[in-house]
């Protein structure tokens, strides 16, 4: 089994989207730029907004967090979106899930301007996804075609299960290997008789959030694990694969930490350099 190293992947792309900076701003072009809605103060949200920080100076790219508290309003949110939209220096804006309960969190997301929208949920990047279309991929599947291509891991012709359907992860994914030319089929919590259908993948993407869900008994010989998952267990990181016992079962598996993890950050990066380049060409 080979691992498939996301963090050695990562670097080699910021590497890339660095000197795409350097080269833009070498010719008189602003920095890119990058603005992230914290709402709240839950802890997951706070790590993943500092690690998308250090990326971001890493390659050079601009970024701000506009912290906004937990009983804050849709309104008062709307209007913020409403200035970074009108904003030539911004070219992403990002809105960090989960939101408090209170705010309408479909109304915020189509609020934005979906050329700056680099988590790519709103309607349009939805729509512009399943037609086959360029628009702003979802940053995790996004990092997961992108570790699947660098592997080389065959996807034309071949079967790829997705265990579970979230709007993130689950449902893009799944239209990415499709679009890709795979036989897919996509699992959740009602569906019965799962390990009969994992038996027979080529591809396994597991996005559920259940430490070692998949186990021996789910994979007869695949040629790809995707583990999605970021579990805490006993203060260690796990992901929804069972890894040491799937070991000899699959040619080729994530590891957690340090899998789709780092990808979704450089992901990320990407799609805010892609709306950088769109702001470019307007202004």
């Amino acid at each position: 089994m080979e691992k498939m190293d996301g963090k050695a992947l990562s670097l080699l792309i910021e590497t890339n989207i660095k000197n795409n900076v350097n080269d833009y701003v070498s010719k008189g072009y602003r920095n890119p730029k990058l603005v992230v809605l914290l709402i709240g103060d839950n802890p997951a949200s706070v790590t993943y907004v500092k690690n998308k920080e250090k990326a971001c100076q890493r390659v050079g790219i601009e970024s701000d967090v506009i912290r906004m508290n937990s009983d804050v309003s849709t309104e008062d949110v709307l209007k913020v979106i409403h200035q970074l939209n009108r904003d030539n220096t911004v070219d992403g804006i990002l809105v960090q899930l989960p939101i408090p309960k209170q705010l309408d969190v479909n109304q915020i997301i189509e609020s934005l301007d979906p050329n700056k929208d680099v988590d790519g949920l709103h309607s349009i990047n939805i729509a512009k996804l399943y037609a086959n279309q360029d628009g702003f991929v979802p940053c995790t599947p996004r990092g997961i075609m992108t570790l699947l291509k660098h592997y080389n891991i065959e996807i034309s012709g071949k079967h790829a299960v997705v265990i579970g359907r979230s709007a993130l992860v689950g449902r893009p994914v799944a239209q990415l290997l499709l679009n890709e030319n795979a036989t897919v089929t996509v699992c959740h919590s009602k569906t019965r008789n799962l390990a009969q259908l994992t038996q027979l993948a080529d591809i396994v993407v597991v996005a559920i959030g259940k430490d070692k869900f998949l186990t021996q008994e789910h994979i007869h010989h695949a040629n790809a694990i995707i583990d999605v998952g970021i579990n805490r267990v006993n203060d260690k990181l796990v992901g929804d694969v069972d890894y040491d016992a799937l070991f000899d079962k699959v040619d080729y598996m994530t590891p957690v930490p340090g899998g789709v993890g780092p990808m979704t950050i450089v992901s990320l990066l990407e799609n805010t350099m892609k709306s950088y380049g769109l702001s470019i060409k307007e202004n």
